[in-house]
């Protein structure tokens, strides 16, 4: 397939539309809701029709919300959406913008690892920022009524947002008078750890689960830890994610954290590591569901005796 390059695309729009329509992508934000992105408020045409979503976390609410999508990265990553019917129009980090124009859509939503694309895909349509990361919970909770308000789908949002508050609370009691849990992700070999402020860290800062320890640095990545550190930092909780398996690799988790050193914490010793289900974790955060999956999990966990 010829990938046209965003130039050719957009000269061609525009030598094809009238000279009253060549400022369409943005005459299209002129009337309609006014909503909050990760680029501030923007105004969007209200209900749009052909909607297109590069943004896992997007992909994730619209669906449980019942919003059909006319196209989406040609991979998604977590089986929970694999039954979507819609054209693929590119990859989670290169949008094939040649699909994208077939499509013709009102609406593009770009985030996370797609938002460095969205100069790119707003040349051919409408497109919003819906990045989600300084403030998980609150933004994951507030995209649900915004895109129920943007699509009309008013009930069903009151519906998964008393959903999402009760799963939240529940998970809050269940790690509440636990002790503290170090949070760690394992690429093969390699572990890194995360704190609040950190990509994982909402799981500290929005359930009151204490951090064993409390001077890692918010980095995107995490801080890079060896088993030595885990020992001395003796978390009474390891709560653990596997990119191996959230990029669809071999699991790898258990085999690397199968260490004399960990097994020597008081988390090894009491069998307190929990395996988060890492793909809607790692690649989904944010969305409804994958937040919802990881309070239920977080919720069983910590409520065994």
């Amino acid at each position: 397939m010829i990938r046209l390059t965003r130039a050719a695309l957009l000269g061609a729009t525009l030598l094809a539309a009238p000279l009253t329509l060549i400022a369409l992508p943005q005459a299209a934000f002129a009337q309609g809701v006014t909503i909050p992105t990760a680029r501030g408020e923007v105004s969007v045409a209200e209900h749009p029709k052909t909607v297109v979503a590069y943004d896992i976390p997007a992909i994730d609410t619209l669906t449980a919300l019942g919003v059909a999508l006319a196209g989406v990265p040609d991979r998604l990553y977590v089986s929970y959406l694999d039954g979507i019917d819609a054209a693929p129009v590119g990859t989670l980090f290169e949008p094939d913008l040649e699909a994208l124009a077939g499509v013709n859509p009102d609406l593009v939503i770009v985030g996370g690892r797609t938002a460095a694309q969205y100069d790119a895909v707003s040349a051919l349509a409408p497109t919003i920022d819906m990045t989600i990361w300084e403030d998980t919970i609150g933004e994951a909770r507030s995209r649900i009524k915004t895109y129920g308000d943007l699509f009309d789908k008013q009930d069903k949002a009151t519906e998964l947002t008393a959903d999402f508050d009760a799963k939240l609370e529940a998970a809050k009691a269940a790690v509440a008078g636990k002790g503290n849990a170090l949070i760690v992700l394992t690429n093969g070999p390699k572990v890194s750890a995360y704190g609040k402020g950190s990509r994982f860290g909402w799981i500290h800062s929005a359930l009151g689960l204490p951090e064993a320890y409390e001077k890692l640095t918010p980095e995107t990545h995490g801080d890079s830890v060896s088993f030595e550190f885990i020992n001395e930092v003796n978390p009474d909780w390891l709560i653990v994610v596997d990119r191996a398996v959230a990029v669809g690799e071999a699991a790898s988790a258990q085999t690397t954290l199968d260490n004399p050193l960990v097994a020597q914490t008081t988390a090894g010793k009491t069998g307190q590591i929990v395996y988060l289900s890492p793909t809607p974790l790692y690649i989904a955060g944010g969305g409804y569901t994958s937040v919802t999956q990881t309070l239920d999990e977080i919720t069983k966990a910590f409520s065994q005796e």
